[in-house]
């Protein structure tokens, strides 16, 4: 007769050899799940570093050709100075040229500006459709014809469609096509255009009144003598009646 022995310990064993199969095997799991998370944070750490030194390369990029164009136009200044017959190594005008050409950078900032920068997270839904005045915004500005200023206030007024801005931002608008190389007529288009094309409302009004140092200091030389532009889009040159709210609400007292 045959018998089957069954020996506790090697089933023992066998349980044993069972659960640290279970337990590698899990382990090995981890372990490759890790790795792989390892690998991934390295290619993310790797894919940061790549954008981190092509921004900067871009910026270097940017700020030698700024450089450049400062050099150039502190040049330019310099060679006017002395056509018009002065010594730029005197002390005062030693470094007119350089702050020349920084202003002049300044004034015409607006060229690398633009409304949808500004305006991109300032616009909200809302509902209201009277009307939205924000009047007396100080503007000043290049005459292109003889690079002299002209400066005064602007008025503007939008009837919204559905959709406001935040006020300061309006001001901004004014800013960024102000501070480029102008005529009164074009900006005030401008700036009008700018906005509806930004909000669609149902109108857009801006008038301008300014004082041209052209007038001023050269040719008629009239010191009282103001411009006034307007431009009236949508409802604002349909209705005489919201003309000429907007009109009596930004007139002087």
């Amino acid at each position: 007769m045959e018998y089957n022995h069954h020996h506790p310990a090697a089933s023992q064993n066998n349980g044993v050899s069972n659960g640290n199969f279970e337990y590698m095997s899990s382990f090995s799991e981890k372990k490759s799940v890790d790795s792989k998370k390892a690998e991934l944070c390295r290619e993310d750490k790797r894919s940061l570093q790549k954008d981190v030194e092509e921004a900067s390369r871009r910026s270097l990029q940017k700020d030698v050709e700024e450089a450049s164009k400062l050099s150039s136009m502190e040049k330019a200044y310099a060679t006017i100075l002395m056509e018009l017959g002065e010594d730029v190594h005197r002390e005062g005008l030693v470094r007119t040229p350089l702050r020349a050409a920084k202003a002049m950078q300044n004034f015409t900032k607006g060229y690398h500006e633009s409304v949808r920068d500004v305006l991109n997270d300032a616009m909200f839904d809302e509902n209201h459709d009277e009307m939205v005045i924000v009047k007396d915004i100080d503007v000043f500005s290049l005459c292109e014809h003889h690079l002299v200023p002209f400066f005064g206030r602007v008025h503007i007024a939008y009837l919204p469609n559905k959709k406001v801005v935040g006020l300061s931002k309006l001001a901004k608008i004014v800013e960024i096509y102000s501070r480029r190389l102008q005529v009164q007529e074009r900006l005030t288009k401008q700036i009008a255009t700018a906005i509806s094309e930004a909000l669609e409302p149902a109108g857009v009004a801006v008038v301008m009144e300014a004082a041209h140092m052209c007038m001023v200091m050269r040719g008629v030389q009239k010191i009282n003598c103001r411009t006034v532009t307007s431009v009236m889009l949508g409802v604002f040159k349909e209705d005489p009646k919201t003309r000429e709210e907007f009109l009596s609400l930004t007139r002087k007292n």
